[in-house]
C-alpha cells in the first residue's frame, strides 16, 4: 500500500446513516485510485490519531438532543480531556462531514462539538466542514461534499507526503463513461454549487444483468397510478445525465430448500404481554391514540418517569407477502438463506450484515431483518436501473438518481417516502435478485416511545401513548398507509380493543430527562397531545412521593376539548391533590362555545404566563421540560421561551439566546422530542 495514496476515515454512526455515508465514500475512493482505510470510530484498536501522517476524514451524526451517537461517545470523550495539550493534534490534517436535523434545536452539534475541539488542539482542515441537514434532506449538502473531497484530498496528500513522490492521478473521462477530470472546486460552502463528477452507465457486472423476463402483467395497475413518478418531463428528459457510481455488490445469496435454522426469537430481550388497551380520543378525532399497558412484572425492568424505551417490531406481513410476490419469490419464503461475501468483490471491508441471523428463512429475512420502508436512496435507484429491462423506465431511473434530477428525486422519492414497494409497483419492468436489496436494504430499527407512567403507581406495568400514524395517498404515492409500528400495535389490540399477544422492548434511560433530584425545584411541562405522555409519569412520581414539592405547571394543547383532551380525568385530579399547582389548556380548533377564543397554541399560552414562567426559571432556577413535535411545536415554544427571558430580563434577542443555551447546559432546560 501507497502511504501517499490513502487517508483514513472514520465515522460515528446511531442509525446507519453515518455509516453508509462513510461506505460510499470508500467505494467512491476505490474507483479513483485512494485507499480509505474506514472504521468505526468505537474501534479504536484500528487506529491511532496521535501517529496518523495521512489525512483525516470523519464523518458523524448527533442523536438525542444534540448527544454523539453511542458509537463515538468514547472518542469525544477522549479529545474533550483538560489535561490534551494545545499541540495534542497539530500533525493532523482532517475533513467532517456533521450529519443532523433542524427540527432538533442542537443541530448537528456532535460534529461542531468534534470539530471544534480538534481545532483547539491544533488540527487543521484541509476541506470545510459540511453540515447536512435531514430535515431537508441529507443529500443536498453530502453529494456535493463528497463530489469536491477528492480533489482536497488530492492536495493534503501532496502537501502531507514527506518524499514528495507521485501525486494522486486524477481519471480523464474516458469513452466507455467512467470518472471524469473536475475542474476546481467551490468549497466557499455547502449546499452551493460544487463542480461534480460527469458519469455515464457502467457495462452491467457479467452475470448480475440477466435478470430473466417479467412476469406478464405483474403491476401494471399499480404501475399506471404512479405516472407522476414514471414520466420523464423536461428538461431532465433532454439531458445528458450525471449519475453515481454504480455501487459495487458484495454479497452473494442462495436459497436452500432445507429447514431454516429455527429462530425462537427475533431479539435477545424482553417479550413482554400487552395487557390493557385503551383509546383515549373520541369520534371523530383527527388523529388516534391509544394507550397500552405492558406487564413487564417478569422481567428485571427499572425505569424512571422520563425513561424512553425501544418496541422492535416487524414489517407488516401484507407488504412483505406483496414483496415476495413482485419478486417472484412466494414460492421460496420457507426456504433458509445463505449468505457469503463475493470472492470478486471491489468493494473494501465488506461484511455481511450482523443483524441477519444465519440461515434464517426469506420471510423472517423481510419481516424482522430488513427496513422495507425506508426512502430509497440515490445509490439504490442506480443499481436499480441494471435490473430494469424497459428503456424508459431505466432512462427515469437514470434520471432520478442523477444530479440534473436532484429536484425530481426530492418531490417523487424523498418528500412523499417512497420506499421500494412502492418503486417496484410503479417501474414494472424492474426485478432485481434477492443480494441487491440485501446490500441496500438498512436494518430495521426500533421504535422509541415514552414511559407514561411511573412504577411508584403501576408496579410491574409499563404503559406508554401513541397516534396511529397515517399516510394518506398522495398522487406521488397514491396507496395509502400506516405507520411500521403503530400500525402494529394498532392491528394487535384492534379487536374491540382487547389486548392480545406481546412486544419485544428494551429500555433507553434517559441521561437527563427525569424529575430534579431535589423536589422543591419548581418545573414547568410543555407536552401537548402525547407529548404530555412523560409528564403522567412525572406528576404519578410525585403524588406517590411523601415529601415536599415545588410548584409545577403543566401547558397542554390539542384540537379539540371533547375529543382529544387526553388524560383529562386524570390530569384535573392531579390539580385537585394540589399535585399539578397549574395547568394550562389550549384548543386550537375548537370554535369557543360562544365565549371569547383563548390562547391556539402551548406557547401563546406560555406568553399570557410569561412573568411566572420567567419567574421559574430565572428566579427560582426551576427546571422547563419540553415533549412532542420537534419540526414545529419545540421551535415555537423554543422561540417563545427566548422572548420570555428576553422580556423578564429586560435584554435583547442574542443575549436571551445565549442565556437560553445556557439553561441547556445546566441541564434545566430539556427536550424530549421527534419528528
Amino acid at each position: 500500500m501507497r502511504t501517499e495514496s490513502r487517508f483514513l476515515l472514520l465515522y460515528g454512526s446511531q442509525r446507519g446513516q453515518a455509516k453508509s455515508i462513510a461506505e460510499e465514500i470508500c467505494d467512491q475512493a476505490e474507483g479513483l485510485g485512494v485507499v480509505a482505510d474506514a472504521y468505526c470510530l468505537s474501534q479504536k484498536e484500528k487506529y491511532n490519531l496521535e501517529k496518523e501522517i495521512a489525512p483525516v476524514v470523519f464523518v458523524v451524526s448527533t442523536t438525542g438532543d444534540g448527544e454523539p451517537p453511542d458509537t463515538a461517545l468514547a472518542f469525544v470523550r477522549g479529545i474533550k480531556k483538560k489535561t490534551l495539550p494545545s499541540d495534542h493534534f497539530e500533525h493532523m490534517r482532517y475533513a467532517l462531514l456533521a450529519l443532523g436535523d433542524t427540527n432538533y434545536s442542537n443541530f448537528c452539534n456532535c460534529g461542531k462539538t468534534i470539530d471544534s475541539r480538534l481545532q483547539e488542539l491544533g488540527a487543521k482542515r484541509f476541506y470545510p466542514t459540511g453540515h447536512a441537514d435531514d430535515g431537508v434532506g441529507l443529500e443536498i449538502v453530502v453529494e456535493p461534499w463528497i463530489e469536491g473531497l477528492w480533489e482536497a484530498v488530492r492536495k493534503a496528500l501532496s502537501e502531507m507526503s514527506a518524499s514528495g513522490q507521485e501525486r494522486l492521478d486524477q481519471a480523464e473521462t474516458d469513452p466507455n463513461g467512467y470518472v471524469g477530470k473536475q475542474d476546481e472546486p467551490n468549497t466557499d460552502k455547502f449546499g452551493g454549487d460544487l463542480n461534480i463528477q460527469l458519469l455515464s452507465l457502467h457495462d452491467p457486472v457479467p452475470g448480475l444483468s440477466d435478470v430473466g423476463p417479467q412476469r406478464e402483467g405483474a403491476g401494471a395497475e399499480a404501475g399506471a397510478a404512479y405516472t407522476l413518478l414514471t414520466r420523464s418531463q423536461p428538461p431532465v428528459s433532454e439531458s445528458s445525465l450525471s449519475i453515481p457510481t454504480l455501487p459495487p455488490p458484495f454479497i452473494d445469496v442462495q436459497l436452500l430448500n432445507t429447514s431454516p435454522q429455527e429462530v425462537i426469537s427475533p431479539f435477545s430481550l424482553p417479550h413482554v404481554p400487552v395487557s390493557r388497551a385503551v383509546r383515549l380520543t373520541g369520534e371523530g378525532a383527527v388523529k388516534t391514540a391509544l394507550l397500552l399497558e405492558l406487564d413487564v412484572s417478569e422481567h428485571q425492568m427499572d425505569y424512571q418517569p422520563g425513561d424512553s424505551f425501544d418496541i422492535h417490531c416487524p414489517n407488516s406481513c401484507a407488504e412483505v407477502d406483496e414483496l415476495l410476490r413482485r419478486l417472484g419469490l412466494s414460492q421460496q419464503k420457507s426456504c433458509s438463506v445463505q449468505l457469503q461475501l463475493r470472492a470478486d468483490t471491489k468493494k473494501k471491508a465488506a461484511q455481511i450484515p450482523s443483524y441477519i441471523p444465519e440461515r434464517c428463512s426469506l420471510q423472517y429475512l423481510f419481516t424482522w431483518c430488513l427496513e422495507i420502508r425506508s426512502v430509497l436512496k440515490k445509490a439504490f435507484l442506480r443499481s436499480l436501473v441494471e435490473y430494469t429491462s424497459n428503456p424508459a423506465e431505466k432512462r427515469r431511473l437514470q434520471e432520478l438518481c442523477s444530479k440534473q434530477g436532484s429536484a425530481e428525486y426530492n418531490s417523487f422519492i424523498r418528500d412523499p417516502g417512497l420506499c421500494l414497494l412502492d418503486l417496484l409497483r410503479a417501474f414494472t419492468s424492474c426485478l432485481p435478485p434477492l443480494s441487491i436489496l440485501i446490500e441496500h436494504l438498512p436494518k430495521l430499527q426500533p421504535r422509541s416511545y415514552s414511559a407514561a407512567s411511573s412504577s411508584l403507581s403501576h408496579p410491574g406495568k409499563l404503559l406508554f401513548v401513541f397516534n396511529i400514524v397515517e399516510f394518506p395517498a398522495c398522487a406521488e404515492r397514491p396507496i395509502p398507509r400506516r405507520g411500521v409500528c403503530t400500525g402494529w400495535l394498532a392491528d394487535m389490540v384492534s379487536s374491540v380493543l382487547q389486548p392480545s399477544g406481546g412486544v419485544f422492548v428494551s429500555l433507553r434511560p434517559s441521561s437527563a430527562f427525569h424529575l430534579p433530584a431535589d423536589p422543591t425545584v419548581p418545573i414547568v411541562m410543555v407536552g401537548p397531545g402525547t407529548g404530555v405522555a412523560p409528564f403522567i409519569g412525572f406528576l404519578q412520581h410525585r403524588y406517590n412521593q411523601e415529601a415536599a414539592f415545588g410548584e409545577t405547571w403543566l401547558f397542554f394543547g390539542c384540537r379539540y376539548k371533547d375529543r382529544e383532551f387526553l388524560f383529562r380525568e386524570e390530569l384535573e385530579n392531579f390539580v385537585a391533590r394540589g399535585t399539578l399547582t397549574h395547568l394550562k389548556v389550549c384548543f386550537s380548533r375548537d370554535a369557543g362555545d360562544g365565549e371569547e377564543l383563548g390562547p391556539k397554541y402551548v406557547q401563546h399560552n406560555l406568553h399570557l404566563h410569561a412573568q411566572q414562567v420567567g419567574n421559574v426559571l430565572l428566579k427560582q432556577n426551576g427546571c422547563f421540560y419540553v415533549c412532542g413535535d420537534a419540526r414545529n411545536m419545540a421551535k415555537d415554544v423554543n422561540e417563545a421561551l427566548i422572548e420570555i427571558v428576553g422580556k423578564e430580563l429586560q435584554v435583547d434577542k442574542l443575549e436571551a439566546m445565549k442565556v437560553v443555551a445556557g439553561l441547556r447546559e445546566e441541564k434545566r432546560y430539556l427536550q424530549d422530542i421527534w419528528s
